[in-house]
Parts: structure tokens; C-alpha cells; sequence
């Protein structure tokens, strides 16, 4: 099965509703196609169902049998698009880079990094106990090695 093929007609099905976008596409080896979308504010059923007839009725079951699967991520799959930070603005994110790991607020994000916030209880500098400051970091993209939504009860 051709790839390009289907990412066509993804991008085709997208295209008519822009608050959409591509996670994934996957074909296996014996021509499972897989296709994960999001949206900017969420992806209804019917969305799923759209693209999905796109993709069928466009290609030809006679010339190559396939199986296909339209989903939306899972919450606790890791991010993988620039969109889903933005999506997920003022969520708790896990983040890993290459030197640690942190947990805080999703304050910012744009084309090329992300601001987390946090607070953390650091011993006072004068005299004993401990203060809450209130901590920042900013993440390029490059230097993510996963990020994933804290899930909250």
C-alpha cells in the first residue's frame, strides 16, 4: 500500500475542518493503516468517521485489501505535535530532557520551546525551616525526549 497515497486523503479529509491535524499514520506490513488526529479542541466521532470514508471510499479494495483504524490519541501516550502543547496550556506536563525530568504548569508554548511553572519548598537562606518559591523553566522542542499530560483526579 502507498503511504503517500494515504496521507493525501488524510490530508484531504483535514483540510475541510482546520481545527484537525495529523499525529500519526502507520501502514504494517500487512496493510493495517492506522491514523491518529487530533484537534484544537477536541476530535467528535463523527470527525473519525469522516475521515475514515474518505480514506475507504477512495481507495480500491479490489486492487489491495487493508484494514483501517481512525483515532484520537491516548491521554497517556506522550505529546508529539507542537498543537497538543498549545492544546494542553495550563496542564500538569511531565517533561524529560537529556540531564532530568520535570513536573509543572504548562504556562507558554510556540514555535520553538515551552515555559513550565511549578512550586517547590527550598530551606529558608536565614534561620531554619523551609519557603515555597515559585520555579520556571523553558524547554526547547529539540531538547524534549517525551512529554505527557498529568492526569488529575
Amino acid at each position: 500500500m502507498i503511504q503517500t497515497a494515504v496521507k493525501d486523503l488524510v490530508d484531504e479529509a483535514l483540510a475541510l475542518n482546520e481545527s484537525l491535524y495529523l499525529i500519526d499514520l502507520s501502514i504494517s506490513e500487512n496493510n493495517k493503516v492506522q491514523v491518529v488526529v487530533d484537534g484544537d479542541t477536541g476530535v467528535p466521532l463523527s470527525e473519525c468517521i469522516r475521515i475514515s470514508r474518505n480514506i475507504n471510499d477512495n481507495l480500491d479494495r479490489e486492487e489491495e485489501d487493508f484494514s483501517l483504524e481512525v483515532t484520537t490519541p491516548d491521554i497517556a501516550h506522550p505529546l508529539k505535535v507542537k498543537r497538543q502543547y498549545i492544546k494542553n496550556l495550563n496542564r500538569i506536563l511531565k517533561v524529560k530532557n537529556a540531564e532530568e525530568e520535570f513536573e509543572g504548569t504548562l504556562v507558554a508554548a510556540d514555535e520553538d520551546k515551552i515555559v513550565l511553572n511549578w512550586k517547590a519548598r527550598e530551606p529558608k537562606l536565614i534561620g531554619k525551616g523551609k519557603v515555597t518559591v515559585q520555579k520556571s523553566v523553558t524547554i526547547e522542542y529539540k531538547d524534549i525526549i517525551e512529554a505527557k499530560v498529568k492526569i488529575v483526579f
